[in-house]
């Protein structure tokens, strides 16, 4: 049936239609930029959600009634045990195990005994208030728990001088000296914030001098990639070259920081040819650079690069965070179209399933995502240091609050290490790169079930046959190890899974000699049948130590006898490339 075009005065004015899109464009990136990229309607309709449903639930209401008063009835009994034992009685309720603010031992001296323990009633008394509503969306219950204890964080007593004991004795003690130094360092910190300055850097931490300071050379360039050979330190190595992919959220450098600590020197030390991705940071004219442009100028190139130097050795190709997730793109794809030059995949702290991306995901609705989309509309790209308010919610305790205590209170600078100097030296991302990473594997999860579309096609996970290391972290914020554990479920090939000590990068950067580290490990056939995560947990006993001579250990077993080292040299005059640690690594 063919449709009648309206008359021409029905017409909608194109002039007026572009007007409008963009006035929408800039007035919410206006709002973006006042609110740190939170986008105030997903707010709202998380709030009304839950709003409406509680009015709607009488019964809840009572219970909440019950609870209220029966931690009244308890403060009140604990206040009057303390009145009459000198302040001796035991607490009546204990913070949770990751809550270190009322640890020190003038907590439980009055007054600050009462105001912790009154301000630890509260915030268990919202969580109950907040969660196991009657049809309230799982995403909204979640977000408003998370975003009501930010909420109650902000008035811990532990944030305020008066009621805090610890702060009133180092002023004591300093007569005041401590917060004239707070006084200058939040006034250090306005500056920097307000003229958009990086935070001060430790001149100990510089790039290409104390820091990425493994031998090696830029054997490939392109507008998105420098891709880093490094020296061989061995006589012989190991035919299967490895290739490392981070992400492009963050400088490669993680995994080449100091000599102690640098993955990379370490797995050269082991006989391993590495190439290491290193991701340029993207400006405004790049904004149109897209998901499939970084698997192509990215993975794709540098294995094309690597091939040219190594010759038709299959490749060791890893993957960190985001670059797992690149990764694992462009394997499905290469197994699609028969490319059969990966010999192994490990995937560091990755996920490919993003059903329960962990509290990240509280950030990520279609509201929210639009909320980005306008804001990176506007400048091309989304600066990292746009996203790390989000990041830095997810343990506002230690990154926000437990901060400002010592800094802005105690007038303590906290002490750079090698890592903080890597954390702050921040990354773009482009605009349609990231808008369609959010929708496609956030929102649709497209990858994991199989509707992420390369070159037109879909890719499927379970076409992967290469053999599979993946690492997951126990603490981690940023890809939870439950969540990077399904890659049991998501391939249907070996698979050898590795939950170590830490978080999301001190995990990973977990060398040998690391003091109290450890990690359990198990493979499964792809034969096998699957066990959840706790029953791996539950029958996987951890061992002391670092995991990575077990992953040189798994490489080793998968690769060829020892060969002459190949040319350090790419299909570009050397005289043009630079050295490691390159030159992309150093641009703002």
């Amino acid at each position: 049936m063919t449709q009648t075009p309206p008359p021409a005065g029905e017409r909608d004015d194109y002039a007026v239609r572009a007007f409008a899109e963009v006035a929408d464009h800039a007035a919410r990136a206006m709002v973006a930029r006042a609110t740190g990229g939170l986008s105030p309607a997903a707010l709202s309709a998380m709030w009304a959600d839950w709003a409406a449903h509680l009015a709607a639930s009488p019964g809840k209401q009572a219970e909440l009634m019950q609870k209220a008063l029966r931690k009244q009835s308890r403060f009140l009994r604990y206040a009057a045990s303390c009145a009459l034992s000198g302040g001796a009685a035991a607490a009546c309720i204990e913070p949770l195990a990751q809550d270190r603010r009322f640890n020190d031992p003038a907590w439980a001296q009055f007054p600050f005994n009462l105001a912790h323990q009154g301000f630890l009633l509260t915030q268990q008394w919202w969580h109950n208030a907040t969660t196991g509503v009657r049809g309230v969306t799982r995403a909204h219950e979640n977000a408003m728990e998370f975003t009501t204890r930010q909420m109650l964080d902000m008035a811990s007593p532990s944030n305020f001088p008066l009621t805090n004991p610890e702060v009133l004795r180092r002023t004591r003690e300093e007569f005041g000296m401590n917060l004239v130094r707070g006084a200058r360092n939040l006034w250090e910190d306005f500056e920097r914030a307000a003229g958009g300055k990086p935070p001060a850097l430790d001149s100990r931490f510089v790039v290409g001098e104390t820091l990425a300071i493994t031998p090696g050379k830029v054997v490939h360039r392109n507008r998105l990639i420098e891709l880093i050979q490094y020296a061989p330190t061995t006589p012989t190595v190991r035919p299967e070259p490895v290739l490392i992919t981070p992400a492009w959220i963050m400088k490669y450098y993680i995994l080449d920081l100091r000599p102690e600590n640098s993955l990379v020197r370490w797995l050269v030390a082991q006989g391993f040819t590495v190439f290491m991705i290193s991701w340029r940071n993207p400006g405004p004219e790049d904004r149109d650079l897209g998901m499939d442009d970084y698997r192509r100028l990215g993975v794709m190139a540098a294995l094309d690069a690597i091939g040219a130097i190594c010759g038709d050795a299959p490749v060791h190709a890893a993957g960190y965070c985001l670059g797992g997730t690149l990764l694992s793109i462009a394997a499905a794809a290469m197994a699609r179209d028969g490319d059969d030059r990966l010999a192994s995949i490990t995937y560091f702290a990755a996920q490919s399933d993003f059903s329960e991306a962990g509290e990240l995901m509280l950030f990520i609705s279609e509201s929210e995502v639009s909320f980005l989309e306008d804001m990176m509309w506007e400048q091309g790209f989304l600066d990292s240091r746009q996203m790390a308010g989000a990041f830095q919610l997810l343990r506002s305790n230690d990154l926000i609050w437990s901060r400002m205590q010592r800094v802005y209170l105690m007038g303590e600078r906290e002490a750079v290490n090698d890592m903080m100097a890597w954390n702050a030296d921040a990354t773009r991302m482009p605009y349609r790169m990231h808008s369609e990473y959010l929708r496609r594997l956030f929102l649709e999860n497209a990858l994991s079930a199989g509707r992420f579309m390369v070159e037109g096609r879909p890719v499927a996970l379970t076409d992967i046959r290469a053999p599979i290391f993946a690492v997951g972290t126990e603490t981690d914020h940023v890809a939870p190890w439950r969540s990077a554990y399904k890659v049991h479920l998501q391939t249907e090939t070996d698979v050898t899974f590795v939950l170590t000590s830490g978080g999301h990068n001190a995990g990973v950067i977990s060398e040998p000699g690391h003091p109290r580290r450890h990690f359990r490990i198990r493979a499964r056939a792809a034969s096998a049948i699957y066990q959840s995560p706790e029953e791996w947990l539950a029958q996987t006993a951890p061992q002391d130590g670092s995991w990575w001579p077990s992953w040189a250990a798994w490489l080793a077993e998968r690769s060829g006898a020892g060969v002459a080292p190949p040319p350090m040299a790419g299909g570009a005059d050397p005289a043009t490339l630079p050295d490691a640690p390159g030159g992309y690594v150093r641009a703002a």
